[in-house]
């Protein structure tokens, strides 16, 4: 529990452990790789999840006392070999997503990063989990692609194309 300087913690601030029960909300960490126009993408293999598909090149859950943004420079080390400073992970939106016709505890919080720089040439790391990485322009992404990713690129795209702001929140599957 995080406790507030001066301010003593007491039993009733706790959540009951029952409470996971009934509803757990996954948060995860995207960081999208980008370069003039390009943007940097594996094709998901052994993963259990949209296998065949073409996704972030750098993505995953955020570990037990990690902060998102540190969930961001370490799967850009895991999966890509590429060294991120925490400054240059520059966030793009929050996208809370269900997945369409099923459960309410499968929900998840997808905090969506992008980075111009990095040091280090992005390679595969787990070949077990990515049977390709390329570089895509976001008018030309590969198919197929993971549904609520292609929905954020193409807001990405389409704020870079108008003039407009980024969706701070994005919602997808509700």
């Amino acid at each position: 529990m995080t406790e507030a300087p001066g301010v003593a913690p007491v039993e009733s601030d706790r959540y009951d452990e029952r409470d996971h029960e009934r509803f757990a909300l996954v948060p995860a960490a995207y960081l999208f790789l980008r370069r003039e126009g390009q943007v940097l993408l594996q094709l998901r293999q052994g993963t259990g999840y949209r296998d065949g598909f073409w996704a972030c090149a750098a993505a995953g859950h955020v570990e037990e006392g990690e902060s998102v943004i540190d969930a961001a420079v370490r799967e850009a080390a895991e999966e890509l070999g590429v060294v991120v400073a925490p400054e240059d992970v520059r966030p793009l939106t929050v996208l809370h997503r269900g997945e369409p016709g099923g459960p309410a505890i499968e929900q998840r919080v997808d905090f969506m990063f992008e980075a111009t720089r990095w040091t280090g040439t992005p390679s595969i790391q787990e070949a077990d989990k990515a049977a390709d990485l390329a570089w895509f322009p976001f008018v030309a992404l590969p198919e197929p692609f993971v549904p609520h990713e292609a929905a954020v690129l193409r807001a990405v795209h389409d704020a870079g194309r108008h003039g407009t702001e980024m969706p701070r929140l994005m919602t997808f599957g509700f």
